[in-house]
């Protein structure tokens, strides 16, 4: 059975968003990919949305909106992608914090960077699921 990843941040609009469009494009053989967040957005930002189109062909505007935790099922992994203010809490089996500053407001470098970060970490990750580090 398929592990339930949730990736989480305060709004949900951005980082994990991203993280929930990159976790079913690389991971989805191992994993069931989720984000939410204890705030929503109107519109996932669109800053993001735009690099992930650009760099992945994954329009986040047509597969996702942003979502509460309440929204997901329970999950096995959670992470969180790395807050600034108080992180939600969540209950999982596993827990990590990737840490990853905001490129909402910042320059389109700033998204790609980030984009290119997550990727990186859910390649990484997928290798510990299969690997059953986690």
């Amino acid at each position: 059975m398929k592990k339930k990843v949730a990736f989480i941040c305060v709004h949900n609009s951005c980082r994990s968003q991203m993280a929930e469009a990159l976790g079913k494009l690389y991971g989805s053989e191992v994993f069931e990919s989720y984000s939410a967040g204890t705030e929503t957005k109107p519109m996932i930002n669109q800053d993001a949305v735009r690099v992930i189109k650009d760099l992945y062909n994954i329009d986040m505007n047509e597969t996702q909106k942003s979502k509460l935790l309440s929204d997901i099922p329970e999950v096995d992994i959670a992470i969180k992608m790395g807050c600034n203010v108080v992180c939600p809490v969540v209950f999982a089996n596993h827990i990590e914090d990737w840490g990853l500053e905001d490129p909402t407001g910042k320059s389109e470098e700033e998204f790609i960077k980030t984009a290119k970060i997550i990727e990186e970490k859910i390649k990484d990750l997928v290798i510990r699921i299969k690997n059953e580090e986690i």
